[in-house]
């Protein structure tokens, strides 16, 4: 399965997710198993493999190029999973990325105006999706406040996007931003805690979304306020 990892907004933990979504994947399977591919080219993915002291859990590369959709197949033939670090804006790159993955995550914060700012790479995921019927794609809330609900306020833009949000959130958490600066991930330094647990909750949703024969539908099911 190929995972893309889209939003035009920074700073919404793209990248964070991304290698955390892929460490657990490898964990679960093996380094062999999974590919990073840092499409971004502030190359922040390749940023964080450069500071890692131990082996990286998982293959990363920098293919931060256009072409990725048709080079991608040859690399990526050997591995069981590949996570798609996209790049910042709404670009020939990103069309690349989203057209070379099985399933679009969007990720942002709990907060209408960062659901709005993301309406451009939706539309790109949905104008996409014309030409790839199976083409899955969804958001995912990152960087919630632990212990809070989410707004129906963002909940009725979500609807009125006609976009899945996964049941899954990922709340802020110092560990994320001390794991990245060592080139590490929760499951590196706190395997039995909160934000590791939340990590895979979400790789649980994602392997069962990925596996629906009619993701698409479960995608568009309407999203409810968390109680």
């Amino acid at each position: 399965m190929i995972i893309g990892m889209l939003n035009q907004k920074g700073g919404v933990g793209k990248t964070t997710l991304s290698v955390s979504i892929a460490h657990e994947l490898a964990r679960r399977g093996g380094q062999e198993d999974v590919l990073l591919v840092d499409a971004d080219p502030q190359q922040s993915a390749l940023s964080w493999s450069e500071v890692r002291e131990s082996k990286l859990p998982f293959a990363v590369i920098g293919m931060a190029k256009k072409s990725l959709h048709r080079d991608l197949p040859a690399i990526g033939k050997n591995y069981k999973h590949i996570i798609i670090d996209g790049p910042p804006r709404v670009t020939e790159l990103a069309r690349s990325c989203i057209m070379a993955a099985d399933m679009v995550v969007i990720p942002c914060t709990p907060s209408p105006y960062d659901i709005w700012a993301s309406e451009e790479t939706v539309q790109l995921v949905k104008e996409a999706s014309v030409y790839k019927e199976n083409l899955k794609y969804c958001f995912v809330i990152n960087r919630k406040i632990a212990n809070t609900a989410i707004g129906r306020d963002v909940v009725d833009v979500l609807n009125n996007m006609d976009m899945k949000m996964l049941d899954s959130h990922i709340c802020q958490r110092v560990i994320f931003a001390e794991a990245a600066a060592s080139g590490n991930t929760v499951f590196d330094l706190e395997p039995e805690s909160k934000a590791s647990e939340e990590i895979e909750k979400l790789v649980n949703e994602l392997l069962e979304f990925g596996s629906l024969k009619n993701g698409q539908k479960n995608c568009h099911q309407k999203s409810e306020v968390e109680a």
